[in-house]
C-alpha cells in the first residue's frame, strides 16, 4: 500500500502551480463532480461538503450530479468520455477506479481513461450484526457462522463492492461459508440489517456508530489500521486476531489528458477544502479521515490499490460478466 508522503499529509502545504494557458482558461463555467452512487450515501455527503468549500476559491460553482448504477461504472464511464478540460470530474473510490476494471471484462473504461487528481478521505468499515443476532464479540460471531455453514447472510452495497470483498476476505481467512445478499447502495443495505433481513455486514463506521448507539446494530470490530476517534473503545479486527483492513478511499479523477496544471489546481483547492471547519465537521460526523494527495501521489496510490485488489480477487476467484 502506498502511504502519503510528508507532502501528502493533511497539514502539508500544497503550492498552486504557475499560470499556464490551460490554467488561465480554467474554470470558465461551473465544475461538475459526477457522483457514481445514489444520493445520501457517505461518499455523496462528504463530496458535497467538499464541493461547497471549493466553490468560492475556484470562482465557479462546484456542483455534484448523481449518476448511479453498475457498482459506480455508469458515472465513471460518463466522466471518462467527457472533455478533459477539468470541468467534469468524478468522485472516484476503490470500486470505480481499482476494482471494477479487474472484475468486469466489458466495463468500457480502464485506468488509462482517467487523470488522477487527488484523494481527500479514507473511510474505515465496522463489522456489524443485526439486532437480536445473539453474538457480542468477533469470536462468538465466527463460531456461530461456522456452526451454520451457508445459512448466515451478509449484506453489501453491490457485488464486487468493498463491503462485499471485505466480508469475503474475512470469510476466507476464517474458514467461513456465508450467503451474500447485495443491495444497490449502502443506505438500503443498512436498512436491511436494522430491519433484521440480513445478519451481518461491513458498514461505513460513521453510520454504524450512529445506529449502534440505540441498539439497532452491534459493532464487533473496526477494519481500520488503528482505533478511530469516533469509536475509541472498539478494537480493530487486527487487535481481535483477524488482521483485515476493511475501508474505502474517496478522491477526484478527471478524463484522461487533463492539463497537469488544472489537475494540480483542483488538488490544491481540495486540500484547502478538507481543512475548512465545516468540511472537517462533516467528515468527523461520518468517521471519515481527511487526507491530502497530489496528482502524482494519487496515481501511485490507485495503481498500488488495484494491485492489492487484484490479489484479493484472484484468491476469491471473483470475475463478473
Amino acid at each position: 500500500m502506498v502511504r502519503p508522503t510528508r507532502r501528502g499529509l493533511l497539514g502539508a502545504a500544497v503550492a498552486l502551480p504557475l499560470a499556464t494557458p490551460a490554467l488561465a482558461a480554467f474554470p470558465d463555467q461551473p465544475v461538475r463532480i459526477i457522483m457514481p452512487w445514489s444520493p445520501g450515501g457517505q461518499g455523496d455527503v462528504i463530496t458535497r461538503a467538499l464541493a461547497a468549500a471549493m466553490s468560492g476559491p475556484l470562482g465557479q460553482p462546484v456542483v455534484v450530479e448523481n449518476r448511479a448504477g453498475a457498482n459506480g461504472a455508469v458515472g465513471a464511464q460518463f466522466v471518462a468520455r467527457s472533455a478533459p478540460d477539468g470541468h467534469t470530474l468524478a468522485m472516484g473510490n476503490a470500486e470505480t477506479n481499482a476494482i471494477n476494471p479487474l472484475i468486469y471484462p466489458k466495463l468500457g473504461y480502464g485506468a488509462a481513461d482517467f487523470t488522477p487528481v487527488t484523494i481527500f478521505a479514507r473511510g474505515p468499515f465496522a463489522l456489524v450484526t443485526r439486532p437480536g443476532f445473539g453474538t457480542d464479540s468477533l469470536e462468538s460471531f465466527l463460531a456461530r457462522v461456522r456452526a451454520s455453514p451457508g445459512r448466515i447472510t451478509f449484506a453489501s452495497w453491490g457485488i464486487g463492492s468493498t463491503s462485499h470483498l471485505a466480508m469475503e476476505g474475512l470469510a476466507k481467512r476464517a474458514g467461513l461459508e456465508m450467503l451474500h445478499v447485495p443491495f444497490p447502495g449502502a443506505a438500503p443495505a443498512a436498512t436491511a440489517i436494522v430491519g433484521g433481513q440480513v445478519d451481518a455486514m461491513f458498514l461505513n463506521a460513521g453510520p454504524a456508530e450512529a445506529i449502534a448507539r440505540d441498539g439497532r446494530v452491534r459493532i464487533l470490530g473496526v477494519g481500520a489500521e488503528a482505533r478511530i476517534p469516533q469509536l475509541p473503545d472498539t478494537p480493530t479486527l487486527a487487535e481481535l486476531g483477524m488482521p483485515i483492513v476493511a475501508q474505502n478511499w474517496f478522491g477526484l479523477v478527471g478524463p484522461a489528458r487533463m492539463p497537469p496544471a488544472v489537475a494540480e489546481r483542483i488538488a490544491a483547492l481540495s486540500a484547502e477544502g478538507v481543512r475548512a471547519p465545516a468540511v472537517r465537521g462533516v467528515f468527523q460526523s461520518l468517521a471519515v479521515l481527511p487526507v491530502v494527495f497530489t496528482p502524482q501521489e494519487t496515481r501511485d496510490f490507485i495503481a498500488s490499490d488495484a494491485a492489492n485488489w487484484a490479489g484479493v480477487l484472484r484468491d476469491l476467484d471473483i470475475r463478473l460478466e
